[in-house]
């Protein structure tokens, strides 16, 4: 049994550490050791760490590590292996990642009796397509180099969107969040049904929103213009880290406090400094309103989101025309607690809603922590899953049936398919897009309420549109596209997408793997000559669903799969607390 759990966050200077009991989800202990680096080494802190909790039962530990790079995007156990990996990492977070695994090495060390588990702040952001991920630079170099967007702040963002949700009283599923964490380091994130599709900083955690000292978004070119006046990499590096954002704007401080009582007693610098601030953050919220193709809540979270209404109200101002008013009154009384850890701060008229929500990223990683420790102590076998490919299809409703194939028309049963109740029909159509078209596109039956065209990415290019990668049936805010049958054409202002990648389970499969309608899970693959593993994959549970995970044809083609390839779940999410679970899962009676 996995009750207390201590998370630590090294840094250069101090190790920050919580004892949490996660069956209670309260806090035992927690303080922070200091000085290290002069005369203190890691080691010795942890020593002094674990004296100020002693008498406490510690039956895990989670590390807070920064950076996880494009392989480790979820918890993972904590072996020699994994160290000397994090290691390799360090040059992408110089700040963070050393510090990280110099801890990490010391509470090893001092509790080698206890397992460790590794919680990344890339992690979430594994989920960003391709488009939002990639710069455009060669390729060829990025790929050498790992010139990507990895994100930052994840274990935060993923945490607040799931409390934003609760708030709300809807399906995280169902949303299109902003979530800002706005503290020292500050980022913003586009959280598109439950994944994160964008997020301010990048290959680093200096790209982005303005933060205490880190300047944010820089034109490159100015940056080469600064080396070539003479200052060396690491000046530049120093002035970038730590010689920027508010500190630099304001000449004095990066503490939001102290810049806002400068501003009060007219200095104008200090004005500055708030006014860039503020900017940038609501020039992020509108893009990615803009990319997610409308937009439910902006939430609002760390110690500046959470602690000063003046620069939310200067953030949420004048966003009107999207739908989201602020009220003052709410805004100035907002006193959040673990108790109250959200608080509405638009008005009830308002259709987009605005929300401050309380962080807890050394809770969220206990829990994450706990589940990784359960799971590999579990030692049921893993359970297959059989595998279907999902080639393009369309699904129509009675009014499009009309449209394309005449009035009286009735689909014609070709063949069942795997689903019950689902099969295969006759009639085809073409979808037609601004750059092309397929033609022969299969129509599945029965009728739905609202027509979906499911496409996959090499499709998306070739019909020249950009779908969102959406769950069946989620269709606002996704692409149009126009479809052609032999009684006439139909333009859908919305409707298309990429599915994503899905389990149909019935309740009991559900019931003995251990999740839940909503949960994502990564699957591992078998059939093909590639080993791969999946990610994110949707759990769906109903009455009418037999087992089996459906993906489209590139991703089937990826793996290289033949027929009769099954995969087999390697761990489980659980959508209610954002964290995962590496245990595998029994066999399951039914399906």
């Amino acid at each position: 049994m996995v009750s207390n759990v201590l998370v630590l966050n090294a840094g250069s200077s101090s190790v920050k550490y919580r004892l949490i009991d996660v069956l209670g989800e309260r806090t035992l202990r927690e303080g922070k050791v200091e000085r290290i680096g002069e005369g203190r080494t890691h080691q010795e802190a942890l020593q002094e760490l674990l004296a100020s909790v002693a008498g406490q039962a510690i039956d895990a530990v989670g590390h807070r590590v920064v950076h996880g790079g494009a392989e480790l995007i979820a918890p993972t156990l904590v072996d020699d292996a994994l160290v000397v990996k994090l290691e390799q990492l360090s040059p992408l977070a110089p700040l963070h990642n050393p510090h990280n695994v110099a801890g990490l090495r010391a509470a090893r060390a001092a509790l080698p009796q206890v397992p460790h588990v590794a919680v990344f702040d890339t992690a979430f952001f594994s989920t960003l397509p391709r488009r939002a991920r990639t710069y455009a630079i060669d390729q060829e170099l990025a790929q050498r180099y790992g010139v990507v967007r990895y994100g930052f702040h994840g274990t935060s963002h993923a945490y607040v969107a799931e409390l934003a949700a609760r708030a709300l009283g809807r399906p995280l599923t169902e949303l299109r969040l902003v979530t800002l964490h706005l503290g020292n380091g500050a980022s913003a994130c586009a959280v598109e049904h439950g994944s994160a599709t964008e997020t301010s900083m990048g290959m680093t955690p200096l790209e982005g929103l303005v933060m205490g000292t880190r300047a944010g978004d820089v034109d490159p070119g100015a940056l080469l213009a600064l080396l070539r006046s003479g200052l060396s990499v690491d000046e530049l590096e120093q002035l970038l880290m730590q010689g920027s954002g508010l500190k630099g704007l304001s000449g004095v401080s990066n503490d939001l406090r102290d810049i806002q009582a400068r501003a009060a007693a007219g200095e104008d610098r200090a004005r500055l400094a708030i006014s860039v601030f503020a900017h940038r953050v609501r020039t992020y919220i509108g893009a990615y309103a803009a990319t997610m193709g409308g937009l439910d809540a902006v939430v609002l979270t760390g110690g500046i989101g959470e602690g000063s209404a003046q620069m939310r109200r200067r953030i949420l101002q004048r966003f009107d025309y999207l739908g989201l008013t602020l009220d003052d009154d709410r805004n100035d009384a907002v006193a959040l607690t673990d108790a109250v850890p959200s608080a509405l701060l638009s008005t009830r008229a308002s259709r987009v809603a605005a929300l401050a929500v309380k962080t807890n990223e050394e809770l969220a990683i206990a829990l994450k922590t706990a589940r990784v420790v359960r799971g590999e102590q579990r030692t049921n076998t893993a359970s297959s899953i059989p595998i279907a490919v999902s080639a393009r299809h369309v699904h129509l409703n009675e009014e499009a049936l009309r449209a394309l194939f005449g009035p009286e028309h009735r689909l014609t049963h070709l063949k069942d398919i795997s689903q019950p109740g689902q099969f295969a029909c006759e009639e085809q159509v073409s979808v037609i897009g601004p750059r092309g078209r397929l033609d022969r596109v299969r129509i599945l039956g029965p009728l739905r309420q609202q027509t979906q065209v499911e496409i996959s990415r090499t499709d998306e290019f070739a019909l020249g549109v950009d779908a969102p990668l959406r769950d069946s049936g989620k269709l606002e805010g996704s692409a149009p596209i126009t479809l052609e049958g032999p009684a006439g054409s139909l333009h859908l202002r919305e409707g298309l997408i990429c599915a994503k990648r899905h389990i149909h389970m019935h309740p009991s499969d559900a019931e003995h793997f251990g999740v839940k309608d909503g949960d994502e899970v990564e699957v591992k693959l078998q059939g093909g000559p590639r080993d791969l593993t999946f990610g994110d994959v949707l759990i769906r549970v109903s009455p009418s669903y037999r087992l089996e995970m459906h993906i489209d044809t590139d991703e089937a083609n990826a793996a290289e799969l033949g027929q009769g390839a099954e995969g087999t779940l390697v761990y489980t999410p659980s959508s209610a607390e954002g964290v995962v679970t590496s245990r595998r899962l029994r066999p399951s009676a039914g399906g």
